[in-house]
């Protein structure tokens, strides 16, 4: 298969419930995690939810992180889809897990591109 990109589904568990719910952090953990992958930020997206929660997304210029939050079950769910040869997904994933103090992370990989006829399959 011919890929043009590396797609990482972090499931991040028992993290720091007070990070998850600060804004601010997580927006300046995702535009990190960001830079870590070799991305080029190109804007950002974050908003706040009442009582608890965060969402948003950074756009780069080798595709996009996106994140949720439920502080409440201390949770995140989190993506980070690079394309190129020089990009790190990886190195985003282990700085989203630090920076938000997870002690269970689970990462599932896709890659992603089109794919020969042979092995495409019918939806």
């Amino acid at each position: 298969m011919n890929t043009v990109g590396t797609h990482l589904f972090l499931e991040l568990s028992d993290c720091d419930e007070a990070l998850l719910d600060d804004v601010r952090h997580i927006e300046d953990a995702m535009v990190g995690a960001a830079r870590a992958a070799g991305g080029t930020v190109l804007a950002s997206s974050f908003h706040k939810f009442e009582p608890r929660g965060v969402t948003g997304i950074v756009a780069i210029a080798e595709s996009h992180l996106s994140i949720h939050t439920w502080p409440e079950h201390g949770y995140a769910a989190a993506d980070v889809f690079t394309c190129g040869e020089s990009s790190r997904p990886h190195d985003a994933a282990r700085f989203l897990v630090e920076r938000l103090g997870c002690r269970r992370p689970s990462i599932n990989e896709v890659q992603r591109g089109p794919r020969s006829e042979a092995a495409a399959t019918a939806v």
